[in-house]
């Protein structure tokens, strides 16, 4: 019993000769690249699972990467009649192939940031006139607060930030420690 009959993938001239460049392309990078590599065989065959055991990738994604070119067709084919420049009709495929957004919110603190908290984590607490011998997240946070690196960040983000930065048996805690007098 045999399924449906695939979506075929027609590629113009023009869309063929650019993915061919992409594919070539020394400063591509491996992703697009792949994504070229399966839209190429899908061109020549249209059977998701035959790409996929022919390139060594999943189904999901072959089916991914011919779905995504299919809803952009449209968009090719005005701006292909439009015709902009090749590296214009190259930056819309790339655009096409390009990663979708990812869920989550934009980061809330700059690497700048980030490199200051581990300074100041770095620092003996007394040099902060803080009574304590070790960094806490907590006091650490608020003295990042009070010398206004940040507006507000809580101890746990603190906590990351340290955890981050450090390999998994570090030889010596990251926090300063009170020096014996």
């Amino acid at each position: 019993m045999s399924g449906p009959a695939p979506a075929p993938l027609n590629l113009t001239a023009r869309q063929r000769c650019l993915l061919e460049q992409i594919r070539q392309r020394q400063t591509a990078s491996q992703r697009l690249v792949r994504r070229v590599l399966i839209l190429l065989a899908l061109a020549a065959n249209p059977c998701l699972q035959a790409v996929a055991d022919d390139l060594g990738f999943n189904r999901l994604s072959v089916r991914l990467w011919r779905d995504r070119w299919l809803l952009a067709a449209a968009d090719l084919e005005r701006a292909e009649k439009d015709d902009p420049g090749d590296a214009d009709y190259l930056a819309l495929i790339e655009a096409i192939l390009n990663d979708a957004p990812r869920p989550g919110g934009p980061a809330r603190c700059t690497p700048e940031q980030i490199v200051q908290v581990v300074a100041i984590a770095c620092e003996p607490p007394e040099k902060s006139d803080r009574p304590i011998s070790p960094w806490t997240h907590r006091e650490l946070a608020d003295e990042v607060k009070k010398r206004q690196v940040a507006p507000s960040i809580s101890p746990r983000t603190v906590g990351r930030f340290l955890k981050a930065g450090r390999v998994a048996a570090a030889p010596q805690p990251l926090l300063a420690q009170r020096q014996p007098s």
